[in-house]
Order: structure tokens, then C-alpha cells, then sequence
């Protein structure tokens, strides 16, 4: 059986300064999904975020971005996680990957934040891992000691062309996600053309 997403959270963080570098993929998917949905974020101040509820795939579902800087995400989704009684096996956070090439997206349930500090406060705030990750690849600089600096820029234009088809891809099985087929999704997704 099939657990339908009811509530899919892009991560990145608020502000213009913010908006193109490449910690804030998980927001960049989300805002197209409002705009497929005929949805329009707004700042919801319970939920320390901006909040849309859309109809994707005949099933309404909420999107959330957290305006609480990407460390303390988890205070955003625990709270509409909590008010709307969304089990964290309903929820998919979509984030940027360092170890995964831009390009390239994959999906995954439950495991780790692979030092993350979106995921680790959100494992905090929900008390379990076993959410849904969208794993939106954006590379690696090659140096650790560069990595704060390098999620905080914009990415190439080459890069960002790469970001958008695998962000198209993943709209492309946004069906499948919503109705909780994630066998089917990941098929499509992680099956080279």
C-alpha cells in the first residue's frame, strides 16, 4: 500500500542575498510547484515559513519553505508536521546534494543528514529520519574547508542548466510522488537515459 506525501518542504534559506546560490534548490522546486498547483507561497508565521496548500496530482498537499535559515528547518516543518498530523513517512524534503553532480537527482527515504544541517534539525524536530529526501546534486568544490562558501554562491550557468532538467525530471514524476509510488518514481529518476 501506498502513503500518499502530504506535505513536500524545499530547504534554502530567506532573503534576496540567498535566493540564486545553490543551498536553495529545495526552494527553487517547491516555487514551481506552486505555480503548477496555482498556488501563491505566503509567509504563515506558526509555521515559521512560507506555506501554499495546491492540488498535485488530484491530491491536496501542502508545500512549505522555512524562513528560518537552513539549520533551523526543522522548527518550520515540525510545527505544520504536528498541526496537520503529517507522519514523517507523508513528508518529502527536497535539499541540495554535494555528493551527487548537478544533473543529477535522486530519491531516497529515511537515512542520515550526510551533515546536512537542514536534515539533522529536521530528524531533531520530527524524532524520526524517515521522511522522503529529493537529493537535488549540485556537485562538490573538491575541498571540504570550501563547502560553507561554496552551497552560498550561485552556481555556473552551465550547472544551473543541469539543476533545471534535473529539476523538470523530478516534476516529470511529481505523480507517482504525491500517490506515495516511490518505486516507480525512483525507477524513472535514477535510470539513465
Amino acid at each position: 500500500m501506498f502513503m500518499p506525501i502530504k506535505l513536500i518542504v524545499g530547504l534554502g534559506n530567506p532573503g534576496n542575498e540567498y535566493e540564486s546560490t545553490r543551498h536553495n534548490a529545495g526552494f527553487w522546486w517547491v516555487d514551481q510547484l506552486a505555480r503548477k498547483g496555482g498556488g501563491t507561497m505566503r509567509v504563515e508565521g506558526k509555521f515559521s515559513g512560507e506555506v501554499a496548500r495546491v492540488k498535485l496530482a488530484d491530491e491536496e498537499t501542502w508545500l512549505q519553505k522555512p524562513m528560518t535559515f537552513m539549520n533551523r528547518s526543522g522548527q518550520a516543518v515540525g510545527s505544520l508536521a504536528k498541526f496537520y498530523k503529517i507522519t514523517p513517512e507523508e513528508i518529502l524534503v527536497v535539499h541540495d546534494e554535494l555528493d551527487i553532480p548537478p544533473g543529477s537527482i535522486k530519491l531516497k527515504q529515511g537515512g542520515g543528514h550526510g551533515g546536512h544541517n537542514g536534515l539533522k534539525d529536521i530528524i531533531a524536530h520530527l524524532g524520526s529520519p524517515n521522511f522522503w529526501r529529493l537529493r537535488v546534486g549540485i556537485g562538490h568544490p573538491g575541498d571540504k574547508s570550501q563547502v560553507a562558501n561554496f552551497v552560498l554562491k550561485a552556481p555556473t550557468l552551465n550547472e544551473q542548466i543541469e539543476i533545471d532538467k534535473s529539476l523538470d525530471a523530478a516534476t516529470s514524476v511529481l505523480t507517482e510522488v504525491i500517490k506515495g509510488d516511490f518505486s516507480a518514481a525512483m525507477l524513472k529518476l535514477h535510470t539513465k537515459k
